[in-house]
C-alpha cells in the first residue's frame, strides 16, 4: 500500500456529459471520446501512450480494446479492468502504480458504461455469486424486499439511524445539495435542483429510510486520465498542475461478515482503513482537505463516508450536515460534481470522472463550480464485494 518513489502527474483529464439509459452513444464511442479529451487536455498524440487500462462492469470480454483502438492502434498493452462500482478508479490505481514503480512513463485509464434501466442484477445465473456471503449476512440483518443495492445502503442508513438518532431529512439535505452542485455542471444527467421537502415528498421506497431521489440513478457515460511521470513531462516541456500525492486500494477483511453490521457491510471499515493509509502517506490529516469526491450511490453512503473519511466524528455527520460543512462556505466542498446521485453513476467511468472534477478544481478551471483556494483533493471510490480507492491529488 506504500506509494513508489516516483511522482506521478495528471497531465490531462476527459468526460463526456452523462445521459440516462438509451439516451446517449455506445459505450466504444463514449470511450473513445472520453480518450480523445483526455489527449487533448494534455497535449499529448496517442503515440505518447505506453499502457492503457480501461474499466467497464457491463460488457463482454476485450471492450477495452474496442475502446482504446478508436483511439489509436499502437500496439501497446490494454488491460481490462472490472471492480464492480470503483472500477474506473482501480484502472487509476493500476495507471498510477505503472508510472511509480518505473514500468512506464505515460499511461491512459479510462472507463465506460453502457447501462441499462433498473436495478443492477447479475450476469451469470449458473454458477456462485460474488455476493453470496454478503447476501447471507444482509439477510440476517435485514428484513425488507427489495433490490439488492437498496437493501444494502438503506440498510447501512438505518443501522446509522438507530445508532445516532440520524433521520431521514438528513439524507434528504445531502440529496438536495446534490443538486445545487450539479445545477452547475454541464455533464451532469440531472441538473433540476430539488430542495429537501421536494426530495421527502417524492416517491418512498423504504418507508422512513429512503425516498427514490436518495438512489443513484443508472448511467451511460465516458471518462479518462492521462497519467504522466515528472521525467516525462520536462523531456516534454511542459508542467502538469496536479500530483497524485498518496492512493491506495484496500478490500474486505474479516471484519467485514465478523462485525454484523451493515455499515460495516457496504464498506464503511474499507473507506476507514484506506483514508487513514493515505493520510499518512500524504502527511496531512482531513482538515487539510478542501474539496471531495466521494462515493454517494445512495445518499446514506454519502453519510456513512463522512464520518469514515475523518471528515467528523462518528456519530456527528448529522451535525456536519445541519451545520452546512459540506457544501461552499463549509469546512469541506463535498461532490461538488453533483456526485453520483445527480452527475450520475456509469460504473465504470465514476472514478475516473471523480478524477477529472478533482483536476479541474485544482487547476482553478471548474468555473461555477470552484472551490476557493483548494490545495488538497480527496476522492472516494468505492465498490461492493469489494473495493475501495481513496486517492489524494495536489495542486503543485
Amino acid at each position: 500500500m506504500s506509494n513508489a518513489s516516483r511522482d506521478v502527474l495528471v497531465a490531462g483529464v476527459g468526460m463526456i456529459p452523462f445521459t440516462k439509459p438509451s439516451a446517449g452513444e455506445t459505450y466504444d464511442e463514449m470511450g473513445r471520446n472520453a480518450i480523445l479529451l483526455a489527449l487533448a487536455d494534455a497535449a499529448i498524440p496517442f503515440e505518447k501512450i505506453e499502457q492503457a487500462y480501461a474499466g467497464y462492469v457491463f460488457g463482454d470480454s476485450c471492450c477495452g480494446q474496442r475502446v482504446v483502438y478508436g483511439a489509436g492502434m499502437t500496439g501497446i498493452p490494454v488491460i481490462n479492468v472490472n471492480n464492480n462500482c470503483s472500477t474506473g478508479s482501480t484502472a487509476l490505481f493500476l495507471a498510477r502504480q505503472a508510472i511509480a514503480s518505473g514500468a512506464a512513463d505515460c499511461v491512459l485509464a479510462v472507463g465506460f458504461e453502457q447501462m441499462n434501466p433498473g436495478a443492477i442484477g447479475s450476469a451469470f445465473s449458473d454458477r456462485p455469486s460474488p455476493f453470496a456471503d454478503f447476501d447471507k449476512a444482509c439477510d440476517e440483518l435485514v428484513d425488507v424486499d427489495l433490490p439488492l443495492a437498496l437493501r444494502y445502503f438503506g440498510g447501512a442508513g438505518k443501522e446509522h439511524m438507530e445508532r445516532y438518532g440520524t433521520t431521514i431529512n438528513d439524507f434528504a439535505r445531502i440529496r438536495a445539495k446534490a443538486s445545487r452542485h450539479a445545477a452547475k455542471n454541464p455533464l451532469s444527467v440531472f441538473r433540476a435542483e430539488m430542495t429537501e421537502e421536494e426530495v421527502l415528498a417524492s416517491q418512498m421506497i423504504w418507508p422512513g429510510v429512503m425516498t427514490r431521489p436518495m438512489a443513484c440513478p443508472p448511467t451511460c457515460g465516458g471518462a479518462a486520465a492521462v497519467l504522466v511521470s515528472r521525467e516525462f513531462a520536462k523531456k516534454n516541456g511542459f508542467s502538469p498542475a496536479v500530483k497524485i500525492a498518496a492512493q491506495t486500494m484496500v478490500t474486505d477483511t474479516p471484519q467485514t461478515f465478523e462485525a454484523r453490521s451493515m455499515l460495516a457491510l457496504v464498506g464503511a471499515d474499507m473507506t476507514r482503513r484506506a483514508a487513514q493509509t493515505v493520510y499518512e502517506l500524504a502527511g496531512i490529516g482531513p482538515e487539510d482537505l478542501g474539496v471531495i469526491e466521494l462515493h454517494d450511490c445512495f445518499a446514506h453512503n454519502e453519510l456513512i463516508t463522512y464520518e469514515g473519511l475523518g471528515l467528523c466524528a462518528e456519530g456527528e455527520a448529522s451535525k456536519f450536515i445541519a451545520d452546512g460543512q459540506n457544501t461552499y462556505g463549509g469546512k469541506v466542498v463535498t461532490n461538488p460534481s453533483g456526485g453520483l446521485l445527480s452527475k450520475g453513476h456509469p460504473l465504470g467511468a465514476t472514478g475516473l470522472a471523480q478524477c477529472y472534477e478533482l483536476t479541474h478544481q485544482l487547476r482553478g478551471t471548474a468555473d461555477a463550480r470552484q472551490v476557493s483556494g483548494a490545495r488538497h483533493a480527496l476522492q472516494h471510490n468505492l465498490g461492493l464485494g469489494g473495493a475501495c480507492v481513496v486517492t489524494l491529488y495536489e495542486a503543485l
